[in-house]
């Protein structure tokens, strides 16, 4: 560890819950996009292999989801941040 620091066990416990929830996080984003990307673009399975206009779709369905999710998160950080400023202002 840096410096001799050890953590301690509960402290690597709430590392671990945390990775935890993350993976579970992910995995469920990761999952929703196909789901709906899926759902919104496929609709022809007489070949083993997307058309253009499926494979276009999929693209553009797949950067419009990572897109939207990437402005949820700056606002949710942006409203976190403010959330704390107040808190701040308050405890003085």
């Amino acid at each position: 560890m840096f410096g001799g620091y050890q953590p301690s066990f509960e402290q690597q416990r709430m590392q671990a819950l945390v990775e935890q929830k993350q993976m579970k996080d992910f995995m469920r984003l990761y999952s929703t996009l196909v789901s709906r990307c899926f759902d919104d673009c496929v609709h022809d399975f007489n070949s083993k292999v997307l058309s253009e206009n499926e494979t276009s779709c999929v693209n553009k369905c797949t950067l419009k989801f990572m897109k939207m999710n990437e402005r949820i998160g700056q606002r949710f950080a942006e409203e976190n941040q403010k959330l704390m400023e107040e808190q701040a202002k308050q405890s003085r």
